[in-house]
């Protein structure tokens, strides 16, 4: 496999002609004005995804071009190896198979001609666990004693399964209340076993290694509250989503789960990481989740780039992030069960390619990853849209949107698809008005994403499209996306000051630092 990383190739500069002489100025209203067919040109069906993409500053000589620098970039190549099992996360030393976990046992035909007895192994690994964790999700569903289920987590362990038990509540089991705990502040896990009872809760214990800090002083936390409350019975009430299972039976914990170090914390959903989406909405529900990521799998891995979502989105945020210099994307989903996605995607991607170097160490000279934020529709508009119409900086907009409603009343859903509908209509347009306040300058680029209706399939194939356009993006930064070194440094001085917020000692700090001791512990 050759990566080349996308400013040393030919596209690269041709790119940058054409944003000089065309790009920097294009008007979306001209734009639509001069081709009638805009809308289908640059509007596309994946699979449980429709995209418009007409409402971003593109014409097609730069899509084209755009394409030529995936091309150049090694993409493909790239693209190819991660299916494959190949050692991409390079700092690592780790395969970065999380499509794994989503591959039907009847292998497709691309893995199966590409398939090593490593492949077969650890796909059969895959099933077994698979099979094993849903069929303890649907023990607890069927047992009427449990009424409340907490997942104690961080990170990759918390944000995936949250965003997704939400986004499917309509499907999720009656009788069963999920709970999700990840801050190490107390005052989280505290209200949320203020309302609890020992007799009918069970904790899900997310760590993979079972020595997250945050994760572990909550999971110690919660089990003195469970013994302080007269629980006795810790093996039927705990179990473990982690590697370590001598750790986790010294806890008192016999059911355990565990994955694989080729699942990155950010990927691990599709893995026993989901065991409380799979409690939420059943053995089969989560089967149906997979399924619709792997059909976004097999089409990222089979379709021309030309028609690849994941392949023109990311080429999208290539040509802002780079050319226009836009540093951040705001996402609008409008739909409340979406609530948490800007949450998860922000994780996605500003871990995967916050970075400042390149795979072998070299500084980049360009800017990676934009900064992600929002907030659902129609709560955004009456917060900070204002900024995005009428504020200084440009920011791209993607909206998500459903076209089916799953509850009944009504007119609810008609008003809240017009006001999707109007915002990006408004953002493109602007509105002129010669005293300035009321001034809209419009030609603000947006996405939309639409779904016939939020399922377990389409709430995967969504998952799925953003992983992999945060993949293409890295791919083309020529960064080791698969990594995540930037939040180890914080955790280990945490290590070494909160003993010294106990004994006061302020030697070797910095003056603020210090500063800020001495003003806690007075």
């Amino acid at each position: 496999m050759t990566r080349t990383r996308c400013d040393r190739t030919a596209a690269w500069g041709q790119l940058t002609t054409h944003y000089e002489s065309a790009g920097r100025n294009l008007d979306l209203r001209d734009a639509f004005a001069q081709d009638p067919q805009r809308f289908e040109r640059f509007s596309q069906a994946a699979p449980f995804v429709f995209a418009d993409l007409s409402k971003n500053r593109i014409d097609a000589a730069c899509e084209s071009l755009l394409l030529d620098l995936a091309r150049q970039s090694g993409l493909q190549e790239h693209r190819d190896a991660m299916f494959a099992g190949d050692k991409i996360n390079s700092t690592e030393q780790r395969a970065v198979w999380h499509v794994l976990l989503r591959n039907p046992p009847a292998a497709p035909a691309g893995i199966a001609q590409t398939a090593t007895g490593l492949i077969a192994v650890e796909q059969a690994k895959v099933h077994a666990t698979l099979a094993d964790m849903l069929d303890y999700a649907e023990q607890v569903r069927s047992d009427a004693a449990i009424t409340d289920v907490v997942n104690i987590g961080i990170g990759g362990s918390d944000l995936g399964p949250q965003m997704a038990t939400i986004a499917l509540d309509a499907f999720a089991t009656t009788g069963k209340r999920l709970h999700f705990v990840s801050n190490v502040d107390g005052h989280e896990l505290a209200a949320t076993l203020s309302h609890l009872k020992v007799e009918s809760t069970l904790f899900l214990i997310a760590s993979k290694t079972f020595t997250t800090i945050e994760t572990m002083t909550n999971a110690r936390s919660a089990k003195a509250w469970f013994e302080a409350q007269g629980g006795t019975d810790t093996a039927r009430h705990f179990a473990a989503l982690t590697t370590n299972v001598a750790a986790a039976n010294a806890f008192g914990i016999t059911t355990t789960f565990g994955f694989w170090d080729w699942v990155g914390g950010r990927y691990s959903m599709w893995s026993a990481i989901g065991l409380p989406l799979a409690i939420a909405i059943g053995a089969e529900g989560f089967r149906g989740f997979l399924a619709g990521a792997h059909a976004m799998d097999e089409h990222f891995r089979t379709a021309p780039l030309e028609s690849n979502l994941p392949v023109r989105l990311a080429l999208i945020d290539v040509w802002y992030r780079n050319f226009h210099g836009f540093t951040s994307r705001s996402i609008a989903p409008y739909h409340s069960a979406l609530r948490r996605l800007p949450a998860y995607l922000q994780q996605l991607e500003m871990e995967s390619n916050g970075k400042r170097v390149d795979a072998s160490g070299e500084a980049l000279p360009f800017g990676t990853s934009p900064v992600l934020w929002g907030e659902p529709g129609t709560n955004g508009q009456h917060a900070y849209f204002q900024m995005l119409h009428q504020g200084t900086d440009i920011v791209p907009v993607e909206f998500v949107a459903v076209k089916k409603a799953r509850h009944s009343l009504p007119s609810h859903h008609a008003l809240l698809l017009s006001n999707v509908l109007a915002q990006a209509q408004a953002l493109m347009l602007g509105k002129s008005d010669v005293g300035g306040h009321k001034h809209f300058p419009g030609n603000r680029p947006s996405t939309f994403l639409l779904l016939d209706d939020l399922t377990p399939e389409s709430l995967g194939a969504l998952i799925a499209l953003q992983e992999h356009r945060v993949f293409v993006t890295g791919s083309l930064w020529g960064i080791n996306s698969f990594d995540q070194w930037g939040v180890e440094l914080g955790k280990v001085l945490a290590k070494d000051i909160e003993p010294r917020l106990a004994s006061g000692d302020v030697a070797g700090l910095d003056g603020s630092t210090a500063g800020l001791l001495r003003l806690l512990r007075s």
